[in-house]
């Protein structure tokens, strides 16, 4: 999630494993970028989990941009709102790369990139 001004998102998820299941092998992630102090993130990724012989994993993450990173940019000569831009971006990559359907990734990839221009022209 990518969360700006005093939005919030709310993210729950859940793998439940049966016990027939065996050799199960999954993973719940999520990963949020808050890009103002009021802007708000919940998650609550859960695993429930019946069978023994199984590989699962969760965890969530909530940030900001990287000072050090904006820093970095800015003193090669993006203005910050451009730098600023290149993070958003970055993170909100991760996702699309992850997507195995080529129109769906499309379409994600055209809404980040006009979220992004919005945000950056809106500066």
């Amino acid at each position: 999630g990518i969360v700006a001004e005093r939005a919030e998102s709310t993210f729950n998820g859940y793998v439940y494993v049966e016990r027939d299941a065996q050799k199960t092998d999954s993973s719940l992630y999520n990963k949020n970028l808050l890009l103002s102090k009021r802007a708000r993130a919940n998650t609550r990724p859960q695993l429930e989990i019946y069978a023994d012989d199984v590989k699962c994993a969760h965890g969530s993450t909530i940030g900001q941009l990287d000072e050090n990173q904006l820093f970095y940019l800015t003193t090669r000569g993006h203005p910050k709102a451009a730098a600023r831009a290149m993070l958003i971006d970055a993170f909100g990559r991760e996702v699309v790369e992850d997507c195995p359907v080529p129109e769906i990734r499309d379409i994600l990839d055209t809404a980040i990139s006009a979220t992004i221009t919005s945000m950056v022209e809106g500066v």
